[in-house]
This record gives structure tokens, sequence and C-alpha cells, in this order.
């Protein structure tokens, strides 16, 4: 039996522990063009006890910006932003990973560098509003990619994971996951297009297994991780067959020896264990908990075998050294979801640490 505290291979890198810092949206990117700061390197420096770092969503293009204040690794400026949190991470035995994001129909003109309408699988709009700076703005109906959008983004993607591998990145994980553009091309709510990008599963697929290989192609498949949520409605998205396509989507995908698949839980649990038997590489599960976040218990998943690493998300924020306090059965500051998504020093903690 494993646990959560014993290493484990992920790709190239071997992780010092199985407790994963999931990616969280902070909107904290206050330097020139959307780059980080010295407070991200702050942040991520406090938590590199994790035997995995991913960081929030960090957008490959200008056009893939769908929220206030996100980074990017798309420009110069942005990849040295990114070299300072790298350093300070890798200064601390840290093993990091960039998660790259593009939102696609999920965001708003006045949100991206190019005041261009967001771009999507089809001309689905979502329902909801997201924030600008001039406050809440209604999402809008998406401009479908046509082909040679789709070859541009495919290319947008895997420059961006070069660029991360210069800004010092030990890998990046595609997110796949949650209603953003990969999810949109997989889903039949948003993806209803009716040439080879759309369809069946088999067409729905295509798109994210070409940004796949495309990263995997540019930086080394054990550099890569995708992020999947299967049956999870956020961001409006409905699947209908999502059993079937998911598994197309790994059985595509297996074969290329990936760093790992991280597993966001949907609800549909008990479609888990399929994907564990189906994927015959390094699993991480983002268990599912329905209005709470994942706490100490979710380590069981590692024991029995069901994972071979478990990702925190909010319990990450309040607790920069989680993984020590998971070791010692300690207690857990509470996360504060009002500190969490308030003022500028949102994530930078003084919570005090485990003595």
């Amino acid at each position: 039996m494993s646990t959560a505290f014993e290493p484990v291979r992920i790709g190239r890198h071997t992780a010092r522990n199985r407790v994963v810092m999931a990616p969280m949206t902070r909107s904290r990117a206050y330097g020139p063009g959307g780059s980080p700061t010295e407070l991200m390197a702050t942040y991520y420096a406090q938590r590199a006890g994790a035997g995995l770092i991913v960081t929030e969503g960090t957008q490959p293009s200008p056009i893939g910006q769908g929220y206030l204040n996100t980074p990017g690794l798309h420009a110069p400026e942005q990849i040295a932003g990114w070299k300072a949190v790298t350093d300070a991470v890798h200064a601390r035995g840290g093993l990091i990973f960039a998660q790259l994001m593009h939102t696609g129909r999920i965001g708003h003109p006045s949100l991206n560098q190019l005041a261009a309408t967001p771009v999507g699988a089809s001309a689905v709009r979502a329902d909801g509003t997201v924030l600008t700076a001039d406050g809440p703005a209604d999402l809008v109906t998406p401009e479908p990619l046509d082909d040679k959008g789709i070859q541009q983004t495919v290319e947008d993607f895997a420059e961006a994971a070069r660029n991360a591998v210069e800004a010092g990145f030990d890998g990046v994980e595609l997110h796949g996951a949650n209603g953003y553009l990969l999810h949109q091309f997989l889903a039949t709510g948003t993806n209803r297009r009716d040439d080879e990008w759309g369809g069946g599963p088999e067409g729905r697929i295509r798109f994210p297994v070409a940004v796949v290989e495309a990263v995997a192609a540019a930086i080394g498949a054990d550099r890569v991780g995708l992020r999947i949520s299967p049956s999870n409605p956020y961001n409006g998205i409905v699947e209908d067959d999502h059993r079937e396509t998911y598994a197309l989507l790994l059985d595509a995908i297996d074969p290329l020896g990936l760093a790992y698949l991280h597993v966001a839980e949907g609800p549909d649990v008990d479609f888990t264990p399929q994907l564990r038997q189906r994927w015959s590489g390094t699993l991480i599960l983002n268990p599912f908990t329905p209005g709470a976040y994942t706490g100490p218990d979710a380590l069981r998943h590692v024991e029995t075998g069901a994972s071979d690493l478990v990702s925190f998300g909010a319990l990450f924020l309040a607790n920069p050294d989680l993984p020590d306090r998971l070791r010692a059965g300690a207690g857990f500051n509470a996360p504060d979801y009002s500190k969490a998504y308030g003022g500028d020093d949102a994530g930078y903690t003084d919570y005090p640490a485990l003595g």
C-alpha cells in the first residue's frame, strides 16, 4: 500500500510526496503585460513543500484570456515574470507545472488585449456574467474557430509550452476541464459542429488530442499533463455521452506517455475507477466534494490505489505548509473565502506555520 508521503514519478521528475497543489485562478498578475509579480513568487514558494504545484490558469495567447489580471505565457515580460516564480519554488526544492488555460467562450472582449470577441467550438453563449474592469458583464456569443483558427490555437499552446520551459517550469498542465476551450470541444452542448472537429465523440476529441500531441512534440510528453472533468456541468457544460467521449480521449492520448492525467471528479464518481483502469500512467485525483473543500480524508485515495496523487485547492490557500500538517495529523487553518477572493494579498498569507 502506498502512502501520500512516499515519492512518486511524474514524467521525467520525482515528486517528494503525493500531495498536489491544485490550480486556482487568482487574478493577481499585476506586472507588465499580465506578468507575475514578486508577491506571486512568494505565494508559490510558500507552498513548495507540495509534491507538485500546478499554477493558476495561464493563457497561451491574448484571445485565451477570460478573466481580469490573469497571467500569460505568450510574451517576453511574462516569461521573465514566471522565471522569478520558478526560481523561488526551485530554491525550496519544489516541482512546478504551469497550467495552460484558454477560456474559450468564457470571457468578454474587454478582458483580452485584442478587445476581440471570445472564440469557441460553436456559437453557443454561456449563461452568466464575468467581472470586468467596469463591473460584471454578460458573457457573449463566441466566434466559432475555423480550420485556420484551430491550427493557430494548437500552435499557440505549443509555443506557450516552449515559453514555460524557458521560464523554468518543470512541465505544463493542459486545462481540458471546467468548461474552458478544450472542454467546450469535448462537450455535446457546446460543440455543435458538423465538420471533422465535431459531430460524434470521435470528432469532438480531435481538437484536444491535437493540442496534447503538439505540446508533447514541443517539450516532451513526459513534461505534459492533462486535466479533465467528466460530467462536470461547470460553466454551463452539457455532456450527453461523457463516458464514451472520455474513453476515446484516453485511448488516443495514453500511448503518448504523458506525465499525468489530472481528474477533477464530477458528479459521476462511479466513472472515476474506469478512468483509472483505462489510464496506464500517473493519475492525480481532485475528488468530488460538493459544497465543501478537499480535506485530509482524501489521502485514502492514494492508500487504496484509486489514484497516485491527490490535489488540494482551498486547503492549500489557508495552509501553505499543508503537506507537513497532513503528515503530522495537525490542525488546519480553515479557508477564508473572503480573503481568497478579496484584496491584493489574497492567498499571500500570514497564516502561522506548523511549528
